[in-house]
């Protein structure tokens, strides 16, 4: 994500005039599209290690411990995994 927010940034900053990388124009856009295939690449590599794969199921992972937890109080048993003192 920090890819393509850096690429809109030179993006928007090379339309709008503000700021000339250099005279010759390929080298110019170059500068500003570099981000883009870096964000790209990036993706490719966290779908391909299953790096996105295991953050979304440790989400999935979270909303079921939360999940159980908020039934468990609705149950009167605040803490499932320990026993109670009388």
């Amino acid at each position: 994500m920090a890819f393509v927010l850096v690429g809109a940034l030179l993006l928007v900053l090379r339309l709008g005039g503000w700021v000339q990388f250099h005279q010759d124009d390929f080298w110019a856009w170059a500068i500003v599209l570099t981000p883009f295939a870096l964000a790209v690449v990036w993706w490719k590599f966290a779908d391909d290690s299953g790096l996105t794969q295991k953050k979304a199921m440790d989400a999935l992972d979270a909303k079921k411990a939360a999940r159980r937890q908020q039934l468990m109080e609705g149950l009167g048993q605040s803490k499932p995994d320990s026993k109670k003192k009388r």
